[in-house]
């Protein structure tokens, strides 16, 4: 009873600190499906504009069907991993689609892209090796990292002098990964893959890249970072997510050489340890992937929808962060601010989210919005609007 009474009492100290940092995290609550226009629990209707929802199939008809079908042919679950009696003839099949989706010569799923990313540098590199991380990848990225024992190097953000200054370090190493985010989720920002491709040849090192925020809309068919810069192929290892622009659903996955496809399947602690995909999720998976395969239309309509949100939000006096891609970071800087902003939006029906250190840093506090196809010319509009509206009264524009 005493060890609980502690443990109590230790918690209460975390969770205060937290609340006194001004960073506890309150989890709004929706009362209907992922959508642009969303109802929270409240009974508020809102125009969502932070979801991931990049080509809107979160709520996409032909997706649900494919997900029914599934359910009433393969049931809910496997309640099982896929090597013991996990693997079904959807999951080879959605394997299957995406490498063909990225021109790679095999794939392998995981529950979630945290998981692939849990799971990929622990089994390729050793004590010998050597991995190069840039300072702002994503977290899942460097808790990979971390249960991995390769020697472990950090370069600054995008900063191709001192990545090249830390490949020089070691010449000895068995193998040299070079790990990045393909766009880096709280700026917007796209990482330099030629110049990383340049010094990987340069230095004879291996290549990953994560593109959780690029599959299936950046570049010109969706392929994402390396379509973006004209480089298809020239990436080693590409782990992704279906929880973002592919409609949404949980799970996350490898594409690469069959090599380092088979070892992963013998080897990937998360990947031989977590039940399979669920039947329903494997299956949506597969109609996203025909979906965005078929036609670039919805990639266009974002094209469209971001440069026109991006564009008028610098006119009407606004900073925002990033490479002309759907994350549009607006910076505001103090925290404070930033949550009374976010605040006041949704009291005007615009739901949207303010991000303050720890999540970034110091001074650069901001709302990050995110572009759908699936908003309308009208929605961005009024978006654009409300933000203004608000900047003038809080005074953050004139």
């Amino acid at each position: 009873m005493r060890y609980k009474t502690h443990l109590a009492t230790v918690l209460k100290f975390e969770l205060t600190s937290i609340k006194d940092a001004g960073t506890w995290k309150n989890e709004r609550i929706i009362a209907s499906s992922q959508s642009t226009n969303i109802l929270l629990a409240n009974g508020k209707k809102v125009l969502n504009f932070c979801a991931n929802n990049y080509l809107g199939l979160s709520n996409n008809k032909e997706i649900i069907k494919a997900a029914k079908v599934a359910v009433d042919k393969y049931g809910v679950g496997l309640s099982s991993v896929r090597f013991i009696c996990g693997t079904q003839d959807i999951h080879l099949e959605l394997e299957k689609k995406l490498s063909a989706f990225h021109n790679r010569e095999d794939a392998i799923l995981y529950a979630s892209c945290f998981d692939a990313n849990a799971g990929i540098f622990e089994t390729l590199l050793t004590p010998n090796d050597a991995i190069f991380s840039d300072e702002l990848n994503h977290a899942s990225i460097i808790d990979g990292i971390r249960l991995c024992k390769a020697k472990k190097f950090r370069y600054k953000h995008r900063d191709m002098m001192d990545l090249e200054s830390k490949l020089k370090e070691t010449s000895t190493a068995r193998l040299r990964l070079i790990a990045t985010d393909g766009v880096f989720s709280m700026d917007g920002t796209v990482a330099p893959l030629p110049d990383i491709i340049n010094l990987a040849k340069k230095y004879n090192a291996l290549t990953f890249v994560d593109d959780c925020h690029a599959t299936g809309f950046f570049g010109k068919t969706g392929r994402g970072t390396e379509e973006f810069f004209d480089q298809l192929g020239s990436i080693d290892i590409i782990n992704s997510t279906l929880g973002k622009a592919l409609g949404g659903i949980t799970g996350g996955y490898t594409v690469s050489s069959k090599l380092v496809i088979d070892l992963l399947r013998q080897r990937s602690r998360p990947y031989l340890f977590s039940n399979s995909l669920p039947p329903p999720i494997v299956a949506s998976g597969i109609r996203v992937i025909d979906l965005i395969s078929q036609s670039t239309d919805l990639i266009t309509k974002l094209e469209h929808n971001t440069e026109l949100f991006r564009q008028q939000m610098v006119n009407a006096g606004f900073k925002i962060n990033g490479d002309m891609h759907p994350i549009c970071p607006v910076i505001l800087g103090d925290a404070k601010l930033t949550n009374v902003f976010a605040d006041k939006m949704l009291e005007k029906g615009i739901y949207v989210i303010g991000f303050n250190y720890p999540v970034v840093p110091k001074e650069k506090a901001r709302i990050r919005v995110q572009i759908s196809a699936a908003h309308s010319i009208e929605d961005i509009h009024r978006a654009i609007e409300t933000f203004t509206e608000i900047g003038k009264e809080l005074k953050v524009i004139k």
